[in-house]
């Protein structure tokens, strides 16, 4: 009796000497678990570097857990099951599901104008929803790459819910209209906070631990709303420079699309309410798990704060996070009714990891697909007419197709597999399709069209960068560069002290390693009128000449 009493305390608290609940839970794991093989994923963690906390449990009952590394280095504090670490974005779901609540209730519609709410955000011409923002099909730039832009990067000074959205409302366009593409952005789910502060009379933390965290008895979870508030058990992030840890904190009072504190035992409760609701009813949690569709009706694998694909042949529920030195995975396999939680304090591949452990855990459930195979042989001829640069259509960013080792690469795309005629696929399940005159369509799972045209690498002298040469300003980034030439090379000026090299791409297209991609843009007469500045989340944040190299030299 008195082990059974012991078992049921732990299943209510989800608190005990996780590696051996297995034996005293009266929901017992299908199989034992293989500490060993767990341990060895962890093995580079040790008490003088940073490490995770992993968390496991199964029917609902926690079966592992165990802290790998050091919580704080110059105290030497091991890290533990219950040290609390920031989750990134897997505190997407979190904001979305509490949205979803006001929805219920019927406060709110997830089809509603953003601008009903509010009313700060500019007319963008076509109208901005709720669910566009909560499945990442907004085109609302991410404000954290804008703010970078302006030499802000995030962690590197204070920005607050109120910073977001001052950047927020002076951007004047989108990437995309609302509903036709996908394109990952913090920005929404800020805005979702601010739209349940503004629609529930709560502060967002304070609706949340009322809401969520509460009922789930979540007692370690809350929101970083001030950075400067002590948070007895939290694990000090880092980040390996030159073989040297160094702490890498997030200084910054935002939330919404990331900012919670918690620990791997909390997030099982939370994942738990998925199989038995708690917070909100089977209805509820099915709507959090649909998967977003596009406007022209195609699926897309973005729920609400949520992945829902696939991992290994089994159905997984998951989502990433990583903010400054920390880094986080959170995931489900429904069918299995099996989950695992990765919390780490150094930035590493927490999905990886995650995954590694699942692997172990599942052994034996496992249904891996092969691979795809080539449908033909790809002559060399074939190859080289095919391997070059090539300019995506949309956004000017290029990409390089290489042949090596009788195999075509696509940069971060992988292996171009062989199917029929002048067609390819990826492991990515991308289909890619090459036209007779330097074309390129690439097809992702989801039906999403990418086009490409072949361009010629440039290497200018120094008279072709001459041109370049001026002021440049943007409003929506609140940001001013200078272009100049320095000992034969082209590079960009921006306040305080930095200076940004730039590498020529094609023509008017140059890469920097902290800014991204600059594409110089001219007017009919060929002059330069601006430049745009390029990246995965800022699509084209314009930048207009305000001076020229004779005016520069004066």
């Amino acid at each position: 009796m008195r082990n059974l009493h012991r078992a049921l305390v732990c299943l209510a608290a989800a608190l005990c000497a996780w590696t051996a609940v297995a034996a005293r839970s009266a929901q017992p794991a299908k199989a034992p678990v293989d500490v060993a093989s767990i341990d060895a994923v962890f093995a580079r963690w040790t008490p003088a570097t940073p490490g995770c906390a992993v968390g496991i449990a199964e029917d609902g009952t926690p079966t592992f857990g165990k802290g790998y590394g050091s919580a704080d280095l110059e105290h030497d504090v091991p890290i533990t099951p219950e040290s609390i670490f920031e989750a990134g974005s897997v505190s997407k779901q979190f904001t979305a599901a509490a949205v979803l609540l006001l929805a219920r209730e019927g406060k709110l519609s997830i089809d509603d104008p953003v601008r009903k709410y509010i009313p700060e955000l500019p007319e963008y011409g076509q109208p901005l929803l709720i669910r566009h923002m909560l499945n990442h099909t907004s085109g609302l730039r991410d404000w954290g790459s804008v703010a970078a832009i302006a030499g802000w990067p995030r962690t590197t000074r204070v920005h607050t819910q109120a910073h977001v959205l001052d950047i927020v409302k002076r951007q004047k366009t989108l990437n995309f209209a609302p509903g036709t593409r996908w394109s990952y952005s913090n920005t929404g789910f800020n805005l979702a906070a601010i739209i349940v502060s503004r629609v529930s009379g709560q502060s967002f933390p304070e609706f949340t631990k009322e809401r969520i965290f509460t009922p789930l008895r979540m007692t370690h979870t809350s929101w970083r709303d001030d950075y400067t508030r002590i948070v007895k058990g939290r694990a000090i992030a880092y980040d390996e420079i030159d073989g040297v840890y160094h702490q890498d904190m997030p200084f910054e009072d935002v939330y919404g699309n990331g900012g919670l504190l918690t620990t791997v035992g909390d997030l099982l409760k939370w994942n738990e309410n998925f199989t038995r609701p708690v917070v909100g009813d089977a209805a509820f949690v099915a709507e959090q798990q649909q998967p977003g569709k596009f406007n022209d009706g195609r699926t897309h694998g973005y729920a609400f704060g949520l992945y829902v694909g696939a991992h290994a042949g089994l159905r997984e529920v998951s989502h990433s996070g990583s903010t400054a030195g920390y880094s986080a995975f959170l995931t489900r396999y429904p069918d299995e009714r099996v989950s695992v939680a990765v919390l780490c304090n150094v930035a590493t591949d927490a999905t990886k990891i995650a995954h590694d452990v699942s692997d172990v855990y599942l052994a034996g459930r496992l249904k891996p697909s092969a691979p795809p195979k080539a449908a033909r042989t790809l002559s060399n001829a074939d190859a080289e007419k095919i391997a070059g640069l090539y300019r995506n259509r949309l956004t000017g960013v290029p990409l390089t197709i290489t042949f090596e080792n009788g195999a075509l690469r696509a940069g971060r795309f992988g292996d171009l597999i062989p199917s029929a005629g002048a067609r390819f696929t990826t492991t990515g399940e991308q289909t890619w399709n090459f036209g007779a005159k330097g074309t390129l369509d690439v097809i992702d799972g989801f039906g999403t069209l990418d086009s490409y045209e072949r361009v010629a690498a440039w290497t200018p002298v120094a008279h072709d960068l001459e041109r370049y040469v001026g002021s440049y300003i943007s409003d929506d980034a609140e940001a001013e560069l200078s272009a100049k030439v320095e000992d034969g090379h082209l590079v960009l000026k921006r306040r305080p002290d930095a200076t940004l090299a730039l590498t020529p791409q094609y023509l008017d297209a140059f890469r920097t390693p902290s800014l991204g991609l600059v594409i110089f843009r001219r007017a009919a007469s060929g002059a330069i009128t601006g430049l745009s500045v390029v990246q995965d989340r800022v699509w084209n944040m314009p930048f207009r000449r305000v001076s020229d190299a004779t005016q520069a030299r004066k």
